[in-house]
């Protein structure tokens, strides 16, 4: 068990560090998030219309680790609302080790007075190791910081 609390610790400093360096956006999701309630969320621009929002959570003796790849789309009416589906890998870090499979969708509105994002979303889970089993709970609010 210490060794996955050390394995943990250092890869959520690099996870961490990754964001820090590289996102464009970074901050918070409340709400369900891989069997946990908070996560660092950190979004990763791969292009105009593609991204990668990932999460690190904590909590339950564990890590939770989410890397979502999401195309957006800005097609609602005439708003600044951007809307979003995805898929991912997703993984906790514990004693009953799980590895599985995220989706995700989500509406979230950029203010343009201030550097602010904020996001509701669904991320239901498929877990495929150590036991199967299905999560479709996985509601969340995001608020991030946005560097560009």
């Amino acid at each position: 068990m210490k060794l996955l609390k050390v394995f943990s610790f250092v890869l959520f400093l690099g996870l961490f560090a990754a964001l820090e360096s590289q996102a464009q956006e970074v901050g918070i999701r409340f709400g369900n998030v891989n069997g946990n309630n908070v996560a660092v969320d950190g979004v990763f621009a791969l292009g105009d219309f593609s991204r990668i929002h990932a999460d690190v959570s904590f909590g339950n003796d564990g890590v939770g680790i989410d890397a979502l790849w999401n195309p957006i789309y800005d097609d609602i009416s005439t708003s600044d609302f951007k809307w979003y589906a995805g898929f991912g890998p997703s993984l906790f870090l514990a004693n009953d080790f799980k590895f599985g499979v995220a989706g995700e969708i989500g509406a979230e509105y950029p203010f343009s007075e201030v550097p602010l994002t904020i996001g509701l979303d669904w991320r239901p889970y498929f877990i495929i190791v150590e036991e199967t089993s299905f999560d479709a709970g996985g509601f969340g609010l995001n608020i991030r910081w946005r560097f560009n």
